[in-house]
């Protein structure tokens, strides 16, 4: 049986999160694109955090859901990937690396600004303690430690070398021409392998020392 309360409490508390993880990590995908002179993404309108613009129903709202209700030990999830063109950039190898790395950047310096802000509060909260001031730190301290929970999680899961996850890409711009033009076209069973390994408890462990990372952060 679910606990509706638990769920609806859960899901409110993650979703702010893993909303602004999701959208930064496509925006910095196609602003560092169009600081290297591809203005594909720009063109598309994708350079905005607009919730909408980016989402994808299976891995904004699906996916993230049923994590949720199967009661994962780690949450994930991904957006419409950001469009860009390797044809405007200099340095092909070189701009498909940066772009690619961006996202998982962008994750990870989004759960340092988490990780800051729950700071921040710890040392307020002694000098506003009582009534609602109280209620409303322990909730917005609450929403900081999933928001460095899942965005290191988004950032790490994206960094395996899994096509079309971006740890393929940056992991491509290393290999020969042919060799990475046949490791992409793993892209077509890539979303089978990610549920294969989440079957498997592969992600479930990586995720793991991540959550005890977490921990240790806020101890």
């Amino acid at each position: 049986m679910f606990d509706i309360t638990q769920i609806i409490t859960t899901i409110t508390l993650i979703a702010l999160p893993l909303f602004m993880g999701i959208i930064l990590h496509e925006v910095a995908h196609g602003y560092t694109a169009y600081r290297f002179g591809d203005p594909t993404a720009k063109n598309a309108g994708r350079l905005t955090f607009n919730p909408i613009r980016h989402a994808d129903p299976m891995g904004t709202v699906f996916l993230p859901l049923m994590l949720v209700l199967m009661k994962s030990p780690f949450l994930f999830g991904w957006a419409k990937p950001v469009p860009f063109n390797p044809s405007y950039f200099e340095d092909p190898r070189k701009g498909i690396f940066w772009v690619s790395l961006a996202g998982p950047a962008a994750n990870f310096a989004l759960a340092f600004g988490f990780y800051l802000l729950f700071n921040f509060f710890s040392i307020i909260q002694p000098a506003l303690a009582g009534g609602y001031a109280d209620t409303i730190i322990n909730t917005v301290s609450l929403i900081c430690v999933y928001g460095i929970l899942v965005n290191i999680i988004l950032g790490v899961f994206n960094l395996f070398p899994i096509p079309p996850l971006d740890g393929s890409k940056i992991l491509a711009t290393f290999l020969p021409g042919k060799i990475a033009s046949q490791y992409m076209q793993l892209e077509k069973y890539g979303f089978i392998i990610i549920i294969m390994l989440i079957i498997m408890g592969v992600f479930g462990w990586v995720f793991s020392y991540v959550r005890y990372f977490t921990l240790f952060l806020i101890s």
